[in-house]
């Protein structure tokens, strides 16, 4: 006679409980082979997800998505992630498995733990829910200034997501005619081997780099081919027309055509320098790399700088002296920066990490700087072959 099985465990309601089907375990080995457009999985908080068909869906676009395969993504998913809760409901169905339990948590660290009023929109840091920040993202960026919404998150969520990583921040990924950094200058030289030695081609670099940032190589494949619908949708186009009828209804019956697009260009080219130094004298001068998989404070805060503290200067750049603590805390309301500051540099301390904080007149001399040495790694490469 067969022995009888023990009842499983029941409900309250008498029906006997169904066990949950256990997970697949994975390796850091098995999950890096998966880094490739057309094979994507991440980690989230030591669960594994197969993101690849979801790629093209990704609200931030497929690349943040490209540029995380095969790596442990779980603190940047909390940093830009405003809403977690309706988050978790998109990851669900891409669950395949999690990490072995021997397995660390990141593959290579234990645990480690108006324009401006646009730019706050856009990073989810003025209301509680997500919409209503993306639809006042959509006025001020799209209406106001006549820049796609789209475009600036596909292009800006990426930049803080791999900070002077290249090539994946498309901010420093310029080339060939703009080359930051101490890699790229002799990268891209060694790649590209001029047909005659042209010498200006280093000294426009430090010239006239303020007024190009708009022009890069990242820029330019964004608004080619199939790129061009996804990132500038229907609805931003609409809000940018708005941009262009309001300023021919108010400024078109005293200068015509021409003059209001000469004005709207002249005021675009007045404000570009002064945004760009304010963006980049954070980055440039600061450590680039190619990708090497750090946890994501050290990512940070090796990649930024800060600007020194003074009612001009939390004015004037719009509390992004704050750069630091802005890209570790990327959705919180910046004139909050200022409070967790120290909390950021005392972290910083314990873990041995620079806490680099400047003035803001040395910030900007340190572009300079920067750029000047990239110029001359490229001239020396250039001539040495």
């Amino acid at each position: 006679i067969l022995p009888m099985a023990e009842p499983g465990p029941q409900e309250a309601n008498g029906k006997q409980e169904v066990p949950r089907k256990s997970l697949n375990t994975y390796t850091w080995q098995e999950i890096q082979r998966h880094n490739q457009q057309a094979d994507q999985w991440l980690v989230i908080n030591r669960k594994v997800y197969d993101v690849t068909d979801w790629a093209g869906r990704h609200p931030g676009g497929r690349r943040i998505l490209t540029h995380y395969a095969g790596e442990d993504a779980t603190d940047v998913f909390r940093a830009v992630h405003l809403e977690l809760d309706v988050v978790q409901l998109y990851l669900k169905p891409l669950l395949i498995g999690e990490l072995a339990p021997g397995e660390p948590s990141q593959e290579r660290h234990k645990n480690a733990q108006s324009g401006f009023l646009q730019h706050d929109a856009g990073h989810l840091s003025i209301f509680k829910k997500s919409k209503w920040n993306h639809l006042l993202h959509k006025f001020l960026m799209c209406h106001l200034k006549g820049l796609s919404g789209n475009w600036w998150n596909y292009r800006h969520f990426q930049h803080h997501v791999k900070t002077n990583i290249y090539p994946k921040d498309p901010d420093i990924n310029m080339g060939p005619l703009f080359l930051l950094g101490d890699l790229q200058p002799v990268k891209v030289h060694l790649e590209m081997l001029a047909a005659e030695k042209c010498s200006w081609k280093w000294f426009l670099q430090r010239l006239t780099f303020g007024l190009t940032l708009a022009g890069s190589k990242e820029e330019m494949k964004l608004c080619s081919g199939h790129l061009t619908f996804k990132c500038f949708s229907l609805q931003d186009i609409a809000w940018v027309s708005s941009f262009y009828i309001r300023h021919f209804i108010t400024f078109g019956p005293f200068y015509g055509i021409f003059g209001t697009l000469l004005l709207m260009y002249l005021v675009k080219f007045l404000e570009s320098p002064w945004i760009a130094y304010v963006t980049q004298m954070s980055h440039i001068p600061m450590q680039m790399s190619t990708e090497e998989n750090r946890d994501w404070l050290s990512t940070q805060v090796l990649a930024t700088c800060n600007i020194e503290q003074s009612f001009f200067n939390d004015w004037f750049t719009g509390h992004l002296n704050f750069q630091i603590e802005h890209h570790l805390f990327p959705t919180m309301p910046r004139h909050n920066y200022h409070k967790v500051a120290p909390l950021v540099r005392s972290l910083c301390a314990k873990h041995g990490l620079q806490y680099v904080n400047k003035p803001m007149l040395t910030a900007f001399g340190d572009i300079v700087r920067a750029l000047k040495k990239s110029a001359a790694l490229w001239k020396d490469a250039y001539y040495e072959t």
